[in-house]
């Protein structure tokens, strides 16, 4: 299967038809001083909301988020030409929106951090994400950026198996201030665990890390997103970086076919100043390589029947942050994501396939 990846910077204009409550941020946090508009959907306190926690330290995803739009055609149309599509869906997704729903369906008090644009595609995320859209992701930080669209993607599935993507950034990568506002690294400050992507401007990632490192809150950096060499005062300033075999290999240069080869491109790792490597492994698992000591391996926990592998990766990360803020052991952290990443592969598409704890530990118990 061939993917074709195309950058554009405009995009189709669309008429927003939903509506939000622009609230003030919550009252142990400083008001948002940034110009830009910031999106707030409420949350009832008199609810059984993971946000009723009060002593809970939150989950921060700084990060993508992006609408998916599928369309299914038989093939792809010639200059000039217009064809009709079989079938077509727009989803919301990107890294940061996926791992964000994730933890917040996880039950875990969850703060988004990111850019949409004051589009149609930008309410469409902000909806599935918050509580209207069942996750709850509190979205106080969540900022519409005029200038820019919100990041999307046309991916166009043809009846050959081919796949042609055409990628829109948009306010992922051009909605950022070049300074990064007070209100947004004391959100990540008060963090119990954050958590990075490469699909927003290494220079945002490298503000948020550096700020966290100064508060002593752990950070997770997921290598998926741009394949640009990390700048090594980004690899400085994580706890955790967190790539798959493919990614692994691209970071390092090395072959990672074997456990072996896997372990001698996390060493290269290690020398770069990262000490921690959580590495998934797809079908094979995950293991979680820390320098000093012997790598924590876990298998996969079998799914019923593999429906979808869209966000697995996403859930798996999230659901080991959750567990990693929770306080719980290594081990633990590995067995709770690999049963997340096991209910989300059963479920088609990203979001909608995030699992509830309920379901997790559940899960967690019957496979003992």
């Amino acid at each position: 299967m061939m993917m074709k990846g195309i950058s554009l910077s405009q995009s189709i204009t669309f008429q927003p038809n939903i509506k939000f409550n622009r609230s003030n941020p919550p009252p142990i946090l400083r008001p948002p001083r940034s110009p830009l508009r910031v999106l707030s959907l409420s949350v009832d306190p008199s609810s059984k909301s993971p946000f009723n926690k009060p002593h809970a330290p939150p989950l921060v995803v700084v990060g993508s988020a992006n609408a998916d739009i599928y369309v299914e055609i038989e093939r792809l149309p010639k200059e000039g030409e217009t064809i009709s599509a079989k079938t077509g869906q727009t989803l919301a997704g990107g890294k940061g929106a996926n791992q964000a729903a994730c933890g917040a369906k996880l039950d875990h008090p969850t703060y988004f951090v990111g850019r949409l644009g004051d589009d149609a595609h930008g309410k469409l995320i902000a909806g599935a994400l918050g509580d209207g859209g069942g996750c709850g992701v509190r979205l106080d930080y969540v900022k519409e950026v005029k200038e820019e669209p919100t990041g999307h993607a046309v991916v166009m599935l043809q009846s050959d198996g081919q796949n042609s993507i055409i990628i829109v950034g948009g306010a992922n990568m051009r909605g950022w201030p070049e300074v990064m506002g007070d209100d947004e690294l004391e959100i990540v400050r008060n963090a119990g665990v954050v958590l990075l992507q490469r699909e927003i401007p290494d220079s945002i990632n490298l503000q948020v890390a550096k700020a966290v490192k100064k508060a002593g809150v752990p950070v997770i950096l997921d290598v998926g997103g741009m394949d640009t060499p990390i700048p090594n005062e980004l690899f400085d300033s994580i706890d955790i970086l967190s790539p798959n075999e493919t990614e692994l290999s691209r970071l390092t240069g090395m072959p990672t076919e074997t456990f072996e080869q896997i372990s001698q491109a996390v060493a290269k790792c290690h020398k770069l100043g990262v000490k921690q490597v959580l590495v998934k492994l797809g079908s094979k698992g995950s293991a979680l390589f820390i320098e000093g000591e012997e790598p924590i391996q876990q298998s996969i926990i079998p799914a019923a029947q593999v429906v979808d592998t869209t966000g697995a990766g996403d859930t798996f990360t999230a659901a080991f942050a959750v567990a990693m803020v929770e306080g719980k052991s290594h081990v633990e952290c590995l067995r709770f994501a690999a049963a997340a990443a096991s209910l989300c592969v059963q479920v088609k598409g990203a979001i909608p396939s995030m699992p509830d704890r309920t379901s997790v530990l559940k899960l967690l118990q019957s496979s003992i």
